[in-house]
């Protein structure tokens, strides 16, 4: 069998990791525990036996279910001590799969009334944040996202808020949940705000729904990163414009097949993406329901995808490209990634 490197040591960015998602199983049961939360039985049955739980969320019916199984998770997240750690955790986990530099995403409405307030709870996440980066060498900044469920104007308010906190550590603003609902362009003027107040634009599209909601997210909301976009890969010409505007998709590819986005492993469409010179960053979406982490993404790349040492050493270029990183933080990672690249295959 050919020696390969290990993808836990390439240096590599985090872009695209959900804030409850992020948690490690063994948390989620002991916060249930103190809180006296009853799991639903599928996620309690799956992460007590080591597997993700079953899901399917290509019909409302399998979203919503998946949905619950995520608030149920987030319910269980009620002092600060528990965001700490959570967000502690979190960055140990990254660093452990070779992460230099992590931006984890967060909807702070969604902690707000356990944690007095929407900015009370937004400053707990960003201190928690801070005290991770100081404690695992990690660099950590917050993306803060909408929820397209909700109206536009508490988009705005979020928009508005982001950028007062953007000397904390907040780099950019992305849009979540399903986007087969709430129009991109109804949230055109929150992301206006946030790009005004210099925070990236990276909504999800592209996964639940076709090219034409990567293509909304290019128009209405001037995206600089794609939270997703694999279905881009239907349409040569959206594959183009990607390519020449160098707009990095956030692709998370275990969980592309765990949702039934695509029927197996082989059919997301990586190396489409990959050739067509359309940036990518893997991500994990949310290890905690799908069961795997950064490194995994890599090695599924290769797996399944056949992609070389060299090869996933570009990827790893892409996602620091295509980071929030300060530039001297890009660079030292960059060197990382040729140094093992140029290392000897153990």
């Amino acid at each position: 069998m050919e020696r390969v490197r290990d993808v836990s040591e390439l240096p590599k960015a985090h872009l695209h990791l959900h804030f409850t998602g992020s948690m490690r199983p063994a948390t989620l049961l002991e916060l249930a525990d103190k809180y006296g939360v009853r799991l639903p039985e599928a996620l309690t049955d799956a992460l007590t036996g080591g597997e993700s739980p079953r899901l399917r969320a290509t019909d409302e019916r399998g979203w919503f279910r998946f949905q619950r199984l995520y608030d149920a998770a987030r319910s269980c997240l009620r002092e600060p001590e528990d965001i700490q750690r959570l967000v502690r955790e979190a960055a140990e986990e990254d660093v452990r799969d070779g992460s230099g530099w992590l931006e984890i995403q967060v909807d702070p409405t969604s902690y707000a009334p356990r944690l007095g307030g929407l900015i009370p709870a937004l400053e707990i996440i960003l201190d928690a944040v801070e005290s991770a980066r100081r404690d695992t060498g990690i660099g950590m900044r917050v993306l803060v996202a909408a929820n397209r469920m909700k109206h536009p104007l508490d988009a705005r308010t979020l928009a508005r808020l982001a950028v007062r906190y953007a000397d904390r550590g907040i780099v950019g603003f992305g849009l979540s949940n399903d986007e087969r609902r709430g129009m991109a362009r109804d949230f055109d003027r929150a992301f206006a705000i946030a790009r005004d107040g210099g925070l990236l634009s990276a909504p999800h599209g592209g996964e639940l729904a076709g090219p034409a909601s990567v293509r909304d997210c290019l128009d209405d909301l001037e995206a600089d990163r794609i939270g997703h976009g694999v279905r881009a890969a239907e349409d040569p010409r959206l594959l183009k414009r990607l390519a020449d505007r160098q707009v990095t998709c956030e692709v998370c590819p275990a969980s592309n097949v765990a949702l039934g986005v695509y029927e197996k492993p082989e059919d997301v469409p990586l190396r489409t993406l990959f050739e067509a010179g359309v940036p990518l960053a893997l991500g994990a979406d949310d290890p905690l329901l799908f069961g795997s982490r950064l490194a995994a993404q890599y090695e599924f790349a290769r797996l399944h995808h056949g992609f070389t040492d060299a090869e996933l050493a570009e990827l790893a270029r892409q996602s620091v490209r295509g980071s929030a990183a300060p530039e001297d933080v890009k660079a030292k990672l960059l060197s990382g990634v040729d140094d093992w690249l140029g290392a000897p295959v153990a």
